[in-house]
């Protein structure tokens, strides 16, 4: 009774369950929420967005088995999303969650916004638009985006590593920072991620053997072709949405609107589908192998079993008494 005490007068209760796509986090995930009575808050960029449930591989009402899920369907493809945004939105989520007596559980496989959120790392962001990201949105239109991340790479060569040049949103914040405060965002983020955690917290990471997540994500994108992707991408292209919107930078959508504007075959798409999913695997997996304090998950350890996944899970929880 006394750990329970300490424990709500000192720091809430978080767990956290992230992973590489296509790794099977969402069934452990509901298994996990029920075990111990949790609501899950969705750390994924692209489930936030209504209408966008195929190619974002949208946990289904069916398959949430009643528990409750927030940051999914809450936007309109047509309106920007970023990490200060989920940082908000997770929070007003957390707030809700704990007035409903139950323990929150993020996930999802954006390990940035994960790591905004576990470490309430403060962005210093402008909201405002200035005259200085004015100036480099119209340095993306004229350049691309290959040309404003080689501005980034020669200002902050580790931010340039850790955002992706397609990721035009983030760069030119990252580029704004820089130009604002003479200070490089990777070093102020660094600053930001050594800080203390305000959650009593268990960071697992959900892992798979190379081998098998590349079977697991080719079969996943030919089971999203048979559901309707294409159709799905059709449908928001008439919508007007764009390749320029956040929204449609997601995988799936990008590369089939490649080829509904007759850039390549469909075949081909498909297979910069695949290609494009398995790079992303792997560059979530190298963020998570830098991040402190994580828990793997490894599935072939536990004999691909997700029962006994689920019962190491508890073990810690209880170790670290954020479950009793």
């Amino acid at each position: 009774m006394e750990a329970q005490k300490t424990r709500i007068f000192h720091k809430d209760p978080l767990i956290i369950l992230t992973g590489p796509t296509a790794v099977g986090k969402t069934k452990l995930s509901i298994a996990l929420a029920k075990a111990v009575g949790g609501e899950i808050i969705s750390a994924d960029s692209m489930q936030v967005y209504r209408r966008m449930d195929i190619g974002s591989a949208k946990v289904r009402p069916e398959e949430m088995e009643g528990v409750p899920h927030y940051l999914i369907n809450v936007l309109d493809p047509a309106e920007e999303f970023h990490v200060v945004r989920f940082q908000q939105m997770a929070k007003e989520a957390l707030r809700r969650i704990r007035e409903n007596g139950h323990i929150p559980i993020v996930v999802g496989g954006t390990g940035f916004y994960i790591q905004a959120l576990l470490y309430d790392i403060d962005f210093t962001e402008n909201e405002a638009q200035t005259g200085i990201r004015k100036e480099l949105e119209e340095l993306a239109v004229r350049e691309g985006p290959e040309g404003l991340h080689a501005l980034l790479a020669a200002a902050d060569p580790k931010a340039a590593e850790e955002i992706h040049a397609h990721n035009v949103k983030r760069v030119i914040r990252a580029l704004e920072f820089y130009r604002l405060t003479g200070k490089r965002i990777s070093e102020h983020n660094e600053e930001q991620r050594g800080k203390e955690s305000p959650y009593l917290f268990a960071y697992f990471v959900l892992n798979e053997e190379r081998e098998r997540l590349y079977e697991r994500i080719d079969a996943r994108v030919d089971q999203m072709m048979k559901e309707g992707l294409l159709e799905e991408v059709e449908a928001l292209k008439e919508e007007g949405l764009c390749r320029g919107m956040v929204s449609m930078q997601g995988l799936g959508y990008k590369e089939l609107l490649g080829f509904l504007d007759g850039e390549y075959s469909l075949e081909e798409a498909v297979r910069i589908l695949k290609r494009d999913t398995r790079h992303f695997a792997k560059r979530q997996l190298t963020w998570f192998r830098r991040e402190r304090d994580v828990i793997w998950l490894d599935k072939q350890r536990f004999a691909y079993d997700d029962a006994a996944v689920l019962e190491y899970m508890l073990e810690i929880l209880r170790e670290k008494e954020i479950i009793f």
